[in-house]
């Protein structure tokens, strides 16, 4: 089982102070990594290091902007030096600004791909420069079922994560002779911060559930196994893939 081990590896998840991010912080503290906390949000991130720091007492909480270069730079930079280098990096912020594409602002369209599509190159350029020196190094990438398909009012959303999942084969095939693995989780349909409405809507439940052949909704806890297996030595061949997890969502027409 020393296959699936990440003791003693530093983890650097963004957007982690709630959510999917937070979730999978909390699987590797429990399986004894490191673990760097990342958000905007100052006094959700405090929250989340004092609370997880009862599971792991190596784990910190840094506040930037990943869909600001500059201050990627500098904040990659400082977690090297204060903390050590990242052997793991999960690629996680993101957010949601619905509209019918016909009507979609600028803003939203724009903000959207700089949250969840740029701070992924920005992260990943910065992170890698560390593990191609060590020739080392495991990038997991959360891009989402929406990088297959999509529905209405979600078209920012979904051409980020399609933009992912090709960046992450990009960056497979850059890095890999560095031996790097750079991987993507494409969750389905899971109860997160982002989707409570959808969940709350009876409509759109009903809808869910009857497209899932499991006949539910995920739990984000759901998502640690496969993180952790993409984060260890079990995976070390494994690179450019979307390991899609969506209760047999694609399998089902």
């Amino acid at each position: 089982m020393n296959l699936f081990d990440v003791k003693e590896k530093v983890v650097l998840i963004t957007g982690s102070a709630r959510g999917i991010g937070n979730t999978l912080a909390t699987g590797f503290a429990k399986a004894g990594s490191t673990v760097i906390l990342n958000d905007i949000d100052t006094k959700q991130l405090d929250l989340a290091v004092n609370s997880m720091r009862s599971i792991n007492s190596k784990v910190y909480g840094y506040r930037f902007d990943v869909s600001d270069y500059e201050l990627v730079q500098k904040a990659v930079a400082e977690i090297e030096k204060e903390v050590g280098y990242i052997d793991i990096l999960i690629n996680n912020a993101g957010i949601h600004r619905r509209a019918p594409l016909s009507e979609m602002k600028m803003e939203d369209w724009t903000r959207v791909i700089e949250v969840n599509l740029n701070s992924v190159f920005f992260m990943s350029q910065q992170v890698a420069k560390g593990m191609i020196e060590r020739r080392q190094g495991k990038i997991i990438n959360i891009s989402s079922l929406n990088a297959e398909g999509s529905r209405p009012t979600i078209a920012n959303y979904c051409a980020s994560k399609g933009g992912i999942k090709m960046l992450t084969k990009s960056m497979a095939t850059e890095w890999g002779p560095f031996n790097i693995q750079s991987n993507a989780l494409g969750p389905g349909y899971f109860k997160t911060d982002l989707t409570k409405k959808l969940v709350e809507d009876p409509e759109f439940d009903a809808w869910v559930k009857q497209k899932v052949p499991l006949k539910r909704w995920g739990d984000p806890e759901e998502l640690i196994g496969t993180a952790i297996y993409l984060a260890s030595k079990a995976s070390d061949y494994v690179n450019g893939i979307t390991v899609y997890i969506d209760g047999g969502w694609q399998a089902s027409l």
